[in-house]
């Protein structure tokens, strides 16, 4: 079982980043797809529409929004045995370009796709 690693899809690639795969829904103002090295785009994972305009990365809504994305991915079965399997197959890096690296739908996916009492991911 790989790890989860976090990142801002601005950040340089690293040797250590296994599975580059972006969670937005949205490709990320001013990177190239050649800057962003990625493995995958699963764009299908990240927050509805709604959901994300809601949330406004506003941190005093950031544990309602948990569990609103929370019920979305447990609907979304598809996209989050996929991200699983790459995890079982070696290290993974969810890549986001939110600024605010603490409250982002990133690292409620990685809590996810860990499930319970599973590792904190390295941001």
């Amino acid at each position: 079982m790989g790890k989860i690693q976090l990142k801002r899809i601005y950040d340089p690639p690293s040797p250590t980043d296994g599975q580059r795969v972006l969670v937005d829904r949205i490709w990320p103002r001013g990177i190239s797809k050649e800057a962003a090295a990625l493995d995958l785009w699963l764009k299908e994972i990240a927050p509805s529409s709604a959901l994300r305009k809601w949330f406004g990365h506003d941190p005093g809504r950031f544990n309602e929004f948990r569990d609103r994305y929370r019920h979305e991915l447990a609907g979304n079965a598809r996209c989050t045995d996929m991200l699983r399997q790459l995890l079982r197959n070696g290290d993974l890096t969810l890549l986001y370009a939110a600024r605010d690296k603490s409250c982002n739908h990133a690292r409620v996916l990685a809590e996810y796709i860990q499930g319970a009492g599973g590792e904190e991911p390295r941001a």
